[in-house]
């Protein structure tokens, strides 16, 4: 930021009305967002998640380590109980998880310790009990007594060169390839594979259902939900702002509903509205309910007493203070809480569709996770994320245009 902010005032010097500004720390229509801040926000976020998944849109060098893969080896030493001892050699192979990769064939050697192989899967571990072909085991009290040469025992492990063998309380060896820095496939995918799961899913669908019907049904219940708790909430918090009747009847009980989160009242809303369509808009609507009230509620009580004397003194009625004063003065507030609410709403709609949904975004991640779907899973966040986001600038667009006196005095 000081580096950009430096070169973009060499480069680029300003010579509008803002450069003659002699406050601006404070003043909110000085500070807007800056856009290549946002970009290079936006662009380093998906370096990081290809640089940590491997992504082949990015170059090799870019990539975080990552697991181990191909052939290696490690010596093992048993001892006996009359205190010789022999070394065998265990090759191993890391292949790709998802293909079928048989061990390699070894030659058994000629002493009493035999030589072993074993296939394992990238991020994957196994437990190999090599005195199966060892001509003494622990069944003649012989057991394994170093790694590579350096000394193990139950409980320890020892750094070989493709990862790390343990020992297991019970003498059997556990071979563990290094899994690097990336994470693995099923906990976080790749950027092409969530693009390739897009493209998918929007063409063939997901469980009878389209990308855009999955969407359309969750924005639907999202609208509605907030619609309905804004027709609600807002009359709510002006009459608790204007009236002490009315403040001293709903506060106790906005004041006690507001710190409910809303997923705490889907068994009750089960149980009243059952596990339809119903039932989902009334939980949506509870959850912008609260938060449209109290913000109503804070813009009527943020109405500068002095505005509402001089109406007064030029003749007003209580009707032209409420249209011209209150509500203008109001309005910036409203619309804050507009977004926070529709913000909750969103993040509501994925529990509400747990519920018997058969279609809607959150359905359709809480199925993909129980299959372990990541992609879809990473699909359906980034859309719920962008879709949200877009809700929010366009609110923001219609408050510059309804409410263009905010921050202005």
């Amino acid at each position: 930021m000081v580096i950009w902010s430096g070169v973009k005032r060499l480069l680029t010097p300003k010579h509008d009305y803002s450069s003659l500004k002699t406050v601006t720390f404070g003043d909110e229509s000085a500070v807007t967002s800056n856009t290549v801040a946002s970009v290079v926000s936006i662009v380093l976020i998906f370096v990081l998640w290809g640089a940590f998944t491997g992504s082949k849109l990015l170059p090799g060098f870019l990539h975080a380590p990552g697991p181990f893969e191909g052939q290696g080896s490690f010596e093992y030493t048993i001892t006996t109980p009359a205190g010789d001892s022999d070394t065998a050699t265990v090759s191993v192979v890391v292949h790709p998880s998802g293909e079928d990769v048989a061990a390699p064939e070894v030659l058994p050697g000629d002493g009493i310790a035999k030589n072993d192989a074993i296939a394992i899967p990238v991020y994957r571990s196994e437990l190999l009990r090599v005195d199966r072909n060892d001509e003494m085991g622990r069944d003649e009290e012989t057991f394994i007594t170093a790694v590579d040469g350096q000394p193990i025992a139950p409980g320890s492990s020892v750094a070989v060169g493709f990862g790390s063998v343990a020992m297991s309380d019970k003498g059997t060896l556990n071979i563990v390839p290094a899994t690097g820095m990336q994470m693995e496939p099923i906990w976080l995918p790749s950027p092409e594979a969530v693009w390739s799961r897009l493209g998918e899913i929007a063409t063939v669908g997901y469980r009878n259902s389209t990308l855009a019907e999955h969407l359309g049904y969750s924005l639907f219940r999202v609208i509605v939900g907030f619609l309905l708790g804004a027709i609600v909430g807002i009359p709510l918090g002006y009459a608790m702002g204007l009236s002490n009747w009315f403040r001293g009847w709903f506060d106790p009980i906005v004041e006690f509903m507001r710190p409910v989160p809303p997923l705490a009242l889907i068994p009750l809303v089960i149980i009243w509205a059952g596990i339809g369509e119903v039932g989902k808009i009334i939980l949506l609507f509870l959850a912008a309910l609260w938060i449209m009230a109290i913000a109503a509620r804070s813009g009527v009580s943020g109405v500068r007493i002095s505005k509402v004397h001089a109406a007064y003194s030029l003749g007003a009625s209580k009707w032209q203070i409420m249209r011209y004063v209150i509500i203008p003065n109001s309005l910036p507030e409203i619309f804050t809480g507009a977004r926070v609410a529709m913000g909750v709403c969103w993040g509501t709609v994925v529990a509400a569709e747990l519920v018997a949904a058969e279609k809607g975004a959150g359905m359709m991640i809480m199925v993909a996770s129980k299959f372990q779907s990541t992609d879809i899973v990473l699909m359906g966040i980034i859309l719920i994320g962008i879709i949200g986001f877009s809700i929010d600038m366009l609110m923001r667009q219609a408050e510059k245009w309804l409410v263009p006196w905010k921050g202005k005095g």
